[in-house]
């Protein structure tokens, strides 16, 4: 069954190449970006693991196309349907100042709404956003926050060292798309995922995939980022992306997360389940330092009252990963 042509941006990032695998899965054709075709060494970028998913011989096309140029988005977004705008620089925190790279993030994404205004086909533009966008705001764990939420920069400026410019820029974002997509007329949708886990389509471990399996790996150094943490499966969050395109009713705001998991009981869990690692204690982390790491709950309740029904447990979600990283090498 052939849907049309959607662009996904950033083509070679973790959830979006997860996105253009379900994407050709459910009959569209995918035209995706990448930085470049080839690396800063001037080898050739490896996306055979696109370019092998079933479905892309005939219907995944590739373009060079560049954040810093947003016109480079034009001739991949013309003539589609619809844009998954889901590319994020997640490797620019110790080589620029938050206030630029959010400049450039923001100008990028704008210059990508305005090429879908100009494209004329576009109907409908899902932005994936992050929790991050909605937890830091001064609001205590024993809170939970929704859609009406937002960060507050000053906050995290205040209060957050590891991670501020991307929480930072993922909040100054979205709020910038939302209000010029209001202000133009164009069907914006955005999805925050919370952390993002599960299995890969590349070679190398994704940067929120790492951080998850801190106790798998041993980095004792991350266990404060797991204090309490909300997760969710790739494919879960792929298949909101899909559901809320072409649900017509689906507007504004859609928190996208699994279950949230104390890290006594994340633990618990991996300790029993994977005793090979032999993972380290916990039990040098003190309550009062814990207690600082935790943020309020997200709820997903308006993505569920939309039909959407969750499929991966935690459980799940380490098992994918784990059989990932040994069929790469990486454990």
């Amino acid at each position: 069954m052939e849907k049309g042509s959607v662009c996904v941006t950033g083509g070679t990032g973790y959830l979006a190449s997860w996105l253009i695998e379900r994407l050709l899965q459910h009959g569209y054709f995918v035209n995706t970006t990448v930085r470049s075709s080839s690396t800063s060494s001037g080898t050739k970028r490896d996306v055979t693991y696109l370019t092998n998913l079933p479905g892309a011989s005939q219907r995944l096309k590739i373009f060079d196309a560049d954040l810093n140029n947003p016109e480079t988005f034009n001739e991949p977004i013309k003539g589609c349907i619809g844009v998954f705008h889901v590319a994020h620089p997640m490797d620019l925190g110790n080589k620029e100042s938050t206030e630029v790279i959010t400049e450039k993030i923001i100008k990028a994404s704008l210059g990508i709404l305005q090429a879908c205004i100009d494209s004329k086909t576009v109907k409908k533009v899902v932005y994936t956003s992050s929790v991050s966008a909605v937890l830091f705001n001064g609001r205590k764990h024993t809170e939970a926050v929704d859609e009406e939420c937002w960060s507050d920069v000053d906050y995290i400026r205040s209060n957050l060292e590891f991670g501020a410019w991307y929480h930072i820029s993922k909040t100054l974002t979205e709020k910038a798309i939302i209000e010029f997509a209001e202000k133009q007329g164009l069907d914006l949708t955005t999805v925050l995922p919370s952390f993002i886990h599960g299995p890969f389509l590349g070679p190398k471990c994704p940067h929120s995939v790492h951080d998850v399996m801190a106790m798998i790996f041993g980095d004792t150094h991350m266990y404060g980022l797991l204090s309490r943490a909300s997760f969710v499966h790739v494919d879960d969050v792929a298949s909101a992306h899909i559901h809320i395109f072409e649900d017509p009713k689906a507007k504004g705001r859609y928190i996208c997360s699994k279950i949230e998991v104390p890290i006594e009981e994340l633990y618990k869990i991996l300790s029993t389940r994977y005793p090979e690692y032999k993972i380290p204690s916990i039990d040098f982390m003190k309550s009062e330092d814990m207690e600082k790491m935790m943020y309020p709950s997200v709820s997903s309740k308006k993505l569920l009252d939309t039909g959407f029904q969750f499929k991966y447990g935690i459980e799940e979600m380490f098992d994918d990963a784990i059989d990932c990283c040994k069929r790469n090498n990486i454990l």
